[in-house]
């Protein structure tokens, strides 16, 4: 999931943090437990990357960092349904959750900062 060699696009790394969680959850045995919880992951993470684009098409610096804190609590929320997946499938999936769980703090990280920096530019 992590860029080398590359600019550094935040655009493109939450696209791919969506897409790595769509990839996990086609991997993932449904029930009735497990599907309601998939459904939440999978929306929660992959808005991260449409907030981001809506945050950059912003009208306003207010409403650009309104959309950077709904990234960040979307993520947020994505890291509780990654737990709870994961608590759902008794930890079969640990291994392919920890890469998913590792960027999805990264990135919480990085909304944070762009919202604490945007706020005290104002």
């Amino acid at each position: 999931m992590v860029q080398t060699g590359r600019k550094y696009d935040l655009e493109e790394r939450t696209a791919l943090f969506g897409e790595s969680i769509i990839k996990l959850c086609r991997g993932i045995k449904q029930d009735n437990v497990v599907s309601p919880i998939i459904s939440q992951l999978i929306r929660s993470a992959t808005s991260v990357g449409a907030n981001y684009m809506e945050a950059n098409g912003a009208s306003s610096k207010r409403d650009f960092v309104n959309k950077i804190f709904i990234c960040k609590k979307e993520l947020q929320e994505t890291k509780h349904w990654l737990r709870m997946i994961d608590s759902a499938q008794s930890g079969a999936v640990s291994l392919g959750l920890e890469p998913i769980k590792k960027e999805c703090q990264e990135l919480i990280f990085i909304f944070t900062k762009i919202a604490s920096s945007s706020r005290s530019n104002e």
